[in-house]
């Protein structure tokens, strides 16, 4: 009799060929199926011809083929696509097997889904899984959340295929239950969009008012790659700034027109629903949505005028300050990810880990950087640290970045150069040091023309005023809330 599979996946495309491929290169036997099942066929004849997979061209022969609790991965495109999947297998299942989602599904679905699936006495994960192609081949970062009881089913494979950091440490542990893997993995992808926006930043003041070619922007980012800024996507920005087409800079040739798929916009839209200023990873994704008005763009070009001036001055001085305004931008996103973090844990009643989580990211993922290893030691040293930016280390490395993160997007707004997210974060560290902010004006409007209320700072925190500032109002004042 064959030997039954170990774990069965559904979902051929890129990422989830390469997943099975690194599950296979493991030790396990993995049993695979896809919709349109020609892609079966090429699979077991192609790439993994000659390996311990089997390949089914139904659901039910997938399930048949699986040791019990049967483990069914899913890699397939996130919403209604999941849903009809979960009913499609769902019949074929029995009490304890388990259903994991590795795909990017929005939190709230998993929540649903989790309490979905137990509900008919099975178990569900649903996983983040980071590290792109390469990543699922090789070891991604893994961050599986759901039925809790399924963890000790799935943890060695989990942990064996992700990425392994120092003393072979798994870049993969339990992170809480029902959507916590997703939701990390979601606040994982904006901190991702706010990285990349800051490195092109970087990029377009070298480029487009320092005026440095290409070679020396390449040696730029590979000097970065190796102190405080080593990471992948410095890493990957270095080779881009050294790849040609016919002699010349492919990076030049590709439009300036970004798209997105949606998780940056979720953490976006999380931060608002949960009042916590997101401030930077925002900005990145409207700055992809600007991007993309790129024939509006041109138009207005040719009636605003293009404002970029060239520099004038030490070069090499402020290539230094882009740096300092990099990374100290970099820790106020990483810090307003795990602010959002920490408030949703509130929300959902999840017990997160978060030194934990930034050892997941230390690698395998796409924001894998020596920077994380920080994060860890500050969680560690203090558990209920309430911002990365109160942090010894942290602290230390801002004050020594300020002047140049200052002189940076000071000479940005003097010569028109867009800065959204150098500027944003810049903006929030000003305002989260700041005792006294402008809102008691801002309260006092909102009394005047709604009779919304506000506090008094000769009063306790939690009572409530209303002033009849116009004298033809009444004592009758709105409810008083926050969202």
């Amino acid at each position: 009799m064959n030997k039954k599979a170990d774990i069965g996946l559904i979902g051929l495309a890129v990422m989830g060929e390469n997943l099975v491929l690194n599950m296979e290169s493991k030790g396990y036997n993995v049993a695979v199926y896809n919709r349109t099942t020609e892609k079966v066929d090429k699979f077991i004849s192609g790439r993994g011809a000659g390996k311990n997979f089997i390949g089914t061209y139904s659901i039910k022969e997938l399930v048949d083929s699986l040791e019990k609790p049967r483990k069914v991965m899913m890699l397939v495109k996130a919403g209604a696509a999941v849903d009809a999947l979960i009913d499609q297998i769902t019949p074929h299942l029995e009490k304890g097997d388990i259903i994991i989602d590795g795909g990017n599904s929005h939190y709230p679905d998993t929540i649903r889904r989790t309490k979905y699936v137990e509900e008919k006495g099975l178990l569900y994960v649903g996983s983040g899984v980071s590290g792109g192609e390469e990543g699922a081949l090789t070891g991604p970062s893994l961050m599986p959340g759901g039925s809790a009881k399924a963890w000790p089913f799935i943890k060695d494979i989990f942990q064996n295929i992700s990425a392994k950091v120092e003393d072979n440490i798994p870049c993969c542990d339990w992170v809480g239950q029902d959507g916590a893997g997703h939701f990390v993995k979601m606040v994982h992808n904006g901190i991702e969009y706010g990285d990349m926006q800051l490195i092109s930043e970087a990029y377009h003041i070298m480029k487009e008012y320092l005026g440095l070619s290409h070679d020396e922007m390449y040696n730029t980012f590979d000097e970065w790659n190796n102190g405080d800024l080593d990471s992948y996507l410095i890493e990957i920005t270095r080779d881009i700034m050294g790849y040609r087409e016919d002699g010349k800079p492919l990076v030049e040739n590709i439009l300036d027109a970004a798209g997105q798929k949606g998780t940056g916009k979720w953490t976006g839209i999380t931060a608002l629903d949960l009042g916590v200023p997101l401030t930077l990873i925002g900005e990145s994704v409207f700055a992809r949505c600007l991007s993309a008005q790129k024939e509006e763009r041109i138009s207005a070009s040719k009636i605003l005028g293009s404002p970029i001036k060239k520099f004038e001055g030490d070069k090499k001085q402020f290539i230094g300050y882009i740096k300092d305004a990099l990374f100290a931008s970099k820790i106020v996103s990483y810090a307003q990810g795990y602010v959002l973090m920490r408030e949703a844990a509130k929300e959902n009643n999840w017990d997160l880990n978060y030194g934990g989580i930034a050892l997941m990211w230390r690698g395998g993922c796409i924001i894998r950087s020596a920077f994380l290893g920080k994060i860890k030691e500050a969680f560690d040293n203090n558990p209920e640290l309430p911002n990365l930016l109160l942090d010894p280390y942290f602290m230390q490395k801002i004050d020594k970045a300020l002047h140049g993160w200052r002189q940076v997007v000071a000479q940005a707004v003097l010569n028109g150069i867009p800065v959204p997210t150098f500027s944003s974060a810049l903006s929030y560290y000003d305002g989260y040091r700041t005792e006294f902010l402008p809102a008691n004006l801002l309260q006092a409007q909102r009394d005047y023309f709604g009779a919304h209320t506000y506090e008094r700072i000769d009063k306790p925190r939690g009572e409530y005023f209303h002033t009849n500032w116009t004298g033809r109002g009444g004592d009758t004042a709105s409810t008083t809330y926050d969202v």
